[in-house]
């Protein structure tokens, strides 16, 4: 499948799985064949995609989570609410550790090699310890949401995207802003993408438009795709970078060849048994196997195939 204009998938769902009771706003890895969500209902529950059995409940907070991510080979886990606090998880049946920072939304939560990230709705970046979990440094990026997040480690730095309709590029040495991308979209930017050969950088946001921005010294403009109807909340690349995928409030997961932009494959409600709701986050756990969850409070499990 090396050349890129034959090639063509197959999508088919394998379970959906519930048990939520709001919407499910996050999705993260785990160990082994598992997965974590987070959602509306302030749990934080752990499912096995080769089965359609029910999910086991890990913590609950009283907040709605918005934020996923696992440190330390996943025994640890973090998660963002609604009104900026961070929750920690660390030990088997352990109660959440709750930390008091973020004056708005926790959007966001990244690792990196010897720290991670977390983006809120004050428009901060902040830097945590991962051994204490102790607040390193704060970023005033904006005065507006900041959410989504690239990781570009060949040339260390990072891609931040604002309500204020830009996207910052930062050094990961010193967090100075390099370059910021003015206007990036028409309404707030919610999402990045970067491919590993870091030749293209992708956003999507509420205006529904997918940008393709091609990675150098300086960022640029490549091209604009009119992706989806409503709002693009992820953008998740495939583990081969073949294939990209991404997650709208239309209530469709659209797959794209990662060459050439061109639109593989439409998942829809009807047609497809997608979700009948806002699709808010998507993961890949291989490279046939692709996660999505939604304001219908479900996960759907897909397996994804080339033909």
């Amino acid at each position: 499948m090396d050349n890129s204009k034959d090639l063509k998938i197959k999508a088919s769902l394998l379970y959906t799985l519930k048990g939520h009771k709001s919407a499910v706003y996050a999705l993260a890895p785990f160990k082994g064949h598992q997965f974590l969500s987070a959602g509306g209902d302030g749990w934080i529950a752990v499912w096995n995609h080769e089965h359609s059995e029910d999910g086991k409940l890990l913590a609950q907070t009283s907040s709605n989570l918005f934020s996923l991510q696992t440190a330390n080979g996943g025994d640890v886990i973090m998660a963002g609410d609604i009104n900026g606090d961070l929750h920690v998880v660390s030990g088997k049946g352990a109660d959440p550790r709750r930390i008091e920072y973020h004056k708005k939304g926790l959007f966001g939560l990244y690792e990196l090699k010897d720290c991670f990230l977390s983006l809120a709705g004050d428009g901060m970046m902040t830097k945590w310890s991962k051994d204490a979990f102790q607040k390193m440094e704060s970023f005033q990026l904006s005065h507006h949401r900041i959410r989504g997040f690239a990781l570009l480690p060949q040339s260390n730095r990072i891609a931040i995207g604002s309500s204020d309709r830009n996207i910052y590029i930062i050094d990961l040495e010193t967090f100075s802003i390099q370059q910021v991308i003015k206007f990036a979209h028409e309404n707030s930017v919610f999402t990045l993408a970067a491919s590993k050969d870091e030749k293209f950088l992708l956003s999507g946001g509420r205006d529904a438009i997918l940008k393709v921005w091609h990675i150098g010294e300086e960022i640029s403009h490549h091209r604009d795709i009119p992706a989806h109807l409503f709002t693009i909340n992820a953008i998740k690349y495939a583990p081969d970078q073949k294939i990209f995928a991404t997650a709208s409030r239309d209530k469709t997961i659209k797959i794209w060849d990662a060459k050439e932009f061109k639109l593989l494959k439409v998942l829809e409600s009807i047609r497809d048994q997608a979700h009948i709701n806002s699709v808010n986050d998507l993961l890949w756990l291989s490279e046939n196997r692709l996660i999505s969850c939604s304001d219908d409070r479900s996960i759907k499990v897909w397996d994804i195939a080339y033909c």
